[in-house]
Parts: structure tokens; C-alpha cells; sequence
């Protein structure tokens, strides 16, 4: 039994210099399809053609190729933190909070690889 519940969803987060510009190269050459761009976030986020698996593109000016961060969802973000923490999994900061959009959390494999916890806000009222 794990310590901690995800639900069944994967995003794979990527590091880009131009989100539009990158929707379209992997709609184009993969087939995925663009499910929104929050520009205000500086985020876009795509489906593969893997059921509950999508692509999260983050822009920044100056992209970290190979710096690939699975986004694994959780319907309750503090909960599962803080399990975590008292396993002493180590956490990069606070939890991020997008208003109306996400929670996200970044943690840490015992070899120092990034992982993220996110939990949709979307939905709440």
C-alpha cells in the first residue's frame, strides 16, 4: 500500500522558450491536442494520445532541455504533503497555489530528481 493517493492522471512538464510555438510542433508531429493556454501562467498543457497522461509545457526565457518533471495528481495536495514530509521526503519550497487553477508542490527522489504533486482547482466554486 502506498503512503500517499494519486489519482490517474501524469503530467509530463517540459521547459520551452515558446509555449504556442511548441503546441504546435507536438500537435503537428505527435497528434496531441491542445487543451489550453494559460498565459497569464506562462503554461500550456496538451494530450497525448495516452489516456490520463499530458504534456505541461512551462515557458521560460531560457529553457533547461532534459529538465523533465512528472506531475503526478492527488485530489488532496496538503494531505499528501504532509505525509510525505513526515517520511522525511524532502520539498522545494511551499506549495504554489494558482487561484482557480492548480496547487502544486515540488519533492524529491532519494537521487535528487525533481517529482511534482499538482491538485486541480478548476472544479471548485
Amino acid at each position: 500500500m502506498s503512503l500517499i493517493s494519486l489519482n490517474e492522471t501524469i503530467t509530463i512538464s517540459l521547459s520551452v522558450k515558446d509555449r504556442h510555438v511548441s503546441a504546435k510542433w507536438y500537435g503537428s508531429m505527435l497528434g496531441f491536442e491542445t487543451i489550453y493556454h494559460a498565459d497569464d501562467a506562462g503554461w500550456s498543457e496538451l494530450q497525448t494520445n495516452t489516456p490520463g497522461v499530458t504534456i505541461g509545457l512551462g515557458e521560460h526565457t531560457k529553457p533547461a532541455p532534459g529538465n523533465c518533471v512528472p506531475v503526478f495528481g492527488t485530489t488532496d495536495l496538503a494531505s499528501a504533503r504532509q505525509k510525505l514530509e513526515l517520511a522525511k521526503v524532502k520539498f522545494g519550497g511551499e506549495t504554489d497555489v494558482v487561484e482557480g487553477m492548480v496547487k502544486t508542490a515540488t519533492f524529491y527522489d532519494p537521487d535528487g530528481n525533481a517529482l511534482m504533486l499538482a491538485e486541480d482547482l478548476t472544479g471548485e466554486s
